[in-house]
């Protein structure tokens, strides 16, 4: 089942109702590229940014990072450090409202 994003379905499957390919979610807004920082929770992964912002005062850029939960399809393979695509969709829990949609890379 397409889900409208350009993105390949997992080779694998599940009774997930909360999987965009298997399920019923559907998934709007943006997508946001990210590394997995943490797996410790069940079928939720930490997604970690980095991303430069600009102080004036000083004239140079300085770093920052966002930490966003996502939800972790059990037909997506993830471990930390991989660099993942996640996509906005309605709210799954308190702090969850994104989901692992691509694996893009693995663990260097």
């Amino acid at each position: 089942m397409a889900i409208g994003l350009n993105v390949e379905e997992p080779e694998e499957t599940c009774s997930d109702e909360n999987c965009p390919f298997h399920g019923t979610l559907s998934v709007r807004g943006q997508t946001l590229e990210g590394t997995v920082a943490s797996t410790d929770m069940e079928k939720t992964v930490i997604v970690e940014r980095e991303y430069d912002v600009h102080v004036p005062k000083y004239d140079r850029y300085m770093k920052r990072r966002s930490r966003i939960p996502a939800h972790a399809p059990p037909c997506v393979d993830l471990e930390e450090g991989d660099t993942v695509r996640i996509a906005e969709t309605r709210p799954l829990s308190k702090t969850k409202a994104h989901v692992v949609v691509e694996t893009l890379g693995g663990a260097e």
